[in-house]
């Protein structure tokens, strides 16, 4: 046994507790009687597989649930790594570098993923338990909105017919209801919300305005920009930033609009999703225009955004 490593280790447990007006002895004694820890309990394996609950008897409705359980648990890990980048404050290259690409690689996860849904479900099933889901829907992903409140200035996520009237000095709340998802939420002829964004904002309006607020300033394109003016025209690092953005706001979003085409447009049901959005015009990128960083894009790719062939259709994954 090495005296000297125990003796040091015991002094610096000492320096923790005291640190913290808390008695030694009381936490050494606690081990004494704490259980050894398990695979199981530290995952919470039991809790997180009684999470799936069908609303159908329908086997591959449980596929549709554990899909998207696993797109938030993704969506968690995306937003953990983005608040180390906005909680730190003038972030080093490196740092902001390594944490982007943990981003991005998750957000590939997702965009491949997209088969399982694709491929994975019989359409005639989709078709019968998706009518037990109404008036549900992905839209309703609050964390995916969280990831854009802090991927990018507010301005790039306004409805791109009314960018010329907001500005960072615009009240939050006008800011929100012109977001770009709101138009998918509304009817055309009245500009009445529907019951699905209803209550999106019901519970969910209070933290988005909260999170407007508190990434306007620190967001990963501000941060980007505290970084040396080197490392902002660094190549490798221009070309995550633009693989982060293409991802997401392209690639992502026709792998999830092609996955829902695949059902929705079966001829099997109404061709309307399941909250009665205009699915086509909210999912398709070309229409939206969710640029994050649209400074690192040319013009000629600004203006070919998502169209087919286009040149940022051939932008290189990383």
């Amino acid at each position: 046994m090495n005296t000297t490593h125990t003796d040091e280790l015991l002094n610096q447990i000492e320096d923790k507790f005291q640190a913290i007006n808390q008695k030694t002895e009381t936490h050494l004694e606690g081990l004494l009687w704490s259980k050894p820890i398990t695979y199981w309990d530290y995952i919470q394996t039991d809790v997180l597989l009684n999470l799936q609950t069908q609303r159908s008897t329908l086997p591959d409705e449980m596929v549709f649930i554990m899909y998207h359980q696993v797109n938030e648990l993704l969506f968690k890990m995306i937003l953990w790594e983005i608040q180390q980048i906005a909680h730190t404050e003038k972030p080093e290259t490196e740092f902001f570098t390594e944490r982007l690409m943990r981003i991005s690689r998750y957000f590939d996860m997702l965009t491949t993923s997209f088969d399982i849904m694709k491929e994975g479900m019989e359409v005639e099933q989709y078709m019968k338990f998706r009518n037990t889901l109404t008036p549900a829907s992905g839209f309703q992903s609050a964390q995916y909105r969280l990831i854009e409140f802090a991927s990018t200035d507010l301005i790039n996520l306004i409805d791109y017919r009314f960018r010329a009237t907001i500005d960072r000095n615009t009240p939050y709340e006008h800011a929100f209801e012109h977001l770009y998802w709101q138009a998918a939420g509304k009817d055309y002829h009245t500009g009445k919300k529907s019951f699905l964004i209803e209550e999106f904002e019901r519970k969910y309006k209070d933290l988005f305005l909260r999170n407007m607020k508190e990434y306007n300033t620190i967001n990963l394109w501000q941060k980007f920009k505290q970084l040396p003016v080197a490392d902002q025209n660094n190549p490798e690092l221009v070309k995550a930033m633009r693989h982060y953005d293409h991802t997401v706001n392209i690639t992502w979003t026709l792998g999830h609009l092609n996955s829902a085409k695949k059902y929705i447009e079966s001829g099997r049901g109404t061709g309307e999703a399941t909250g009665g959005s205009d699915w086509k015009r909210y999912m398709h990128p070309k229409y939206q225009r969710r640029i994050f960083f649209p400074e690192l894009w040319s013009a000629e790719e600004l203006a070919n955004w998502a169209k087919k062939n286009s040149l940022i259709a051939q932008t290189p994954t990383i």
